[in-house]
């Protein structure tokens, strides 16, 4: 390939209905083009205040700790195990799907000891399930939790987990990467000690950013290890100094543009409000399935914990995964994305994230599948996915 060869890039427009990205807010776009200031500048330090005021108001939380990890939301999950975990702990991990596993075995990379609570995937696990894993092993460091599973749609409830483990002495961590923006996430009042997400699901802002928030055990926690961090990148004692008003320390060079993006689309969101953000992803959640079902599809993940970002749905019979997703992709320009593990080419993962999750988004993706479904079988009864979607939207309105 030569260098003439590589032309002007204009990529696809394409509606990004996939598990992240998600689709990004036109306000954001313009952000990510201010002109740049240096990541020590007086204005741009003003800027990291702003996001952290924001952040917190995120998470619903009073946290002094409250910074964008540089990086997507597996650095964040990173930072928090490589942090809060030394050789020796046990740590007490949640497993119903991909990302339950990832942190078990960031755990052991770090020689710490996961205790897994493992339940099969689509399935929630349960607070009695916690608590015999905290009875049987004893001493344990935290327990580490995905609020909101990616592979499989599920969303746990945190409420009462808090409580448990301060009973144990145990710190709670919580991965919220595909929950924070799009439902409730409640750090403070469901006493989570570590909490991350990242930009690129519901806050509809590109990868390349991870909000964290800990409290003050967990930073109490981190300043009393008796080992280094293994990560210099991710230590947290580092990183802090950058973020904290105070000191303003040097430690990497900021993603200056993302953070002028994350800053906007947090104004967005709370513009938006949040009941109101979190009420406009249910309601769009349910109008999909409902018009998915007549589709022929059916809901993976268990009923009354499935997500509202992010829809887990098993394929009709007539559905090669693959070559509807590439019609969908190519014909229509729509992405969703496919199942993880042994869930591969047998669900589909329809991410309603953010700027996503919108209603001609969802009859757009209807539509589509609408069409192809009648060109797979003549006896496809056309429109029936639109009008039940429809009907929902219309229930919703006269129900106000």
């Amino acid at each position: 390939m030569t260098t003439k060869e590589i032309k002007e890039l204009i990529p696809t427009r394409r509606l990004l209905l996939g598990p992240g990205p998600s689709v990004v807010h036109p306000r954001v776009l313009r952000a990510l083009s201010t002109p740049l200031v240096g990541h020590l500048d007086p204005e741009f330090l003003k800027i990291l205040d702003e996001v952290q005021h924001l952040l917190r108001r995120l998470f619903q939380t009073d946290n002094r700790f409250t910074i964008a990890i540089s990086g997507t939301g597996s650095a964040a999950m990173e930072a928090t195990i490589v942090n809060l975990v030394e050789p020796g702990d046990s740590v007490v991990v949640g497993v119903n799907g991909v990302f339950g596993t990832r942190l078990a075995q960031m755990v052991e990379r770090c020689g710490g000891t996961a205790v897994r609570v493992e339940v099969p995937w689509g399935e929630v696990i349960s607070p009695d399930l916690i608590e015999g894993a905290l009875n049987r092993v004893g001493s344990v460091k935290a327990v580490a939790l995905v609020h909101a599973e990616t592979s499989t749609g599920a969303f746990l409830p945190l409420e009462d987990i808090g409580t448990l483990c301060q009973q144990y002495g145990a710190l709670l961590i919580v991965d919220a990467v595909t929950s924070l923006g799009g439902l409730p996430v409640k750090v403070d009042e469901w006493k989570i000690d570590a909490c991350y997400s990242a930009t690129q699901k519901c806050l509809s802002c590109p990868p390349g950013l991870a909000p964290l928030t800990l409290s003050e055990k967990a930073v109490n926690t981190l300043t009393r290890r008796k080992t280094p961090c293994q990560s210099w990148y991710l230590d947290c004692s580092l990183v802090a100094d950058y973020w904290a008003e105070d000191k303003r320390t040097y430690h990497h060079t900021a993603p200056i543009s993302m953070v002028y993006a994350l800053r906007e689309s947090l104004r967005l969101i709370f513009e938006e409000g949040l009941e109101a953000r979190y009420a406009r992803h249910t309601l769009n959640r349910d109008a999909l399935l409902a018009g998915l079902q007549e589709l022929g599809f059916s809901l993976f993940s268990r009923v009354g914990h499935h997500l509202p970002s992010l829809i887990c749905v098993n394929l009709p019979p007539l559905f090669d995964d693959r070559s509807i997703r590439s019609i969908l992709l190519h014909e229509f320009n729509i992405e969703v994305g496919g199942g993880l593990g042994p869930l591969a080419g047998k669900v589909w993962r329809i991410g309603l994230m953010g700027e996503s999750s919108r209603f001609e988004h969802v009859m757009t993706l209807l539509a589509a599948l609408d069409q192809i479904c009648a060109g797979l079988t003549h006896s496809h009864p056309q429109g029936k996915a639109l009008a039940a979607a429809n009907t929902v939207y219309t229930l919703s309105r006269t129900s106000l």
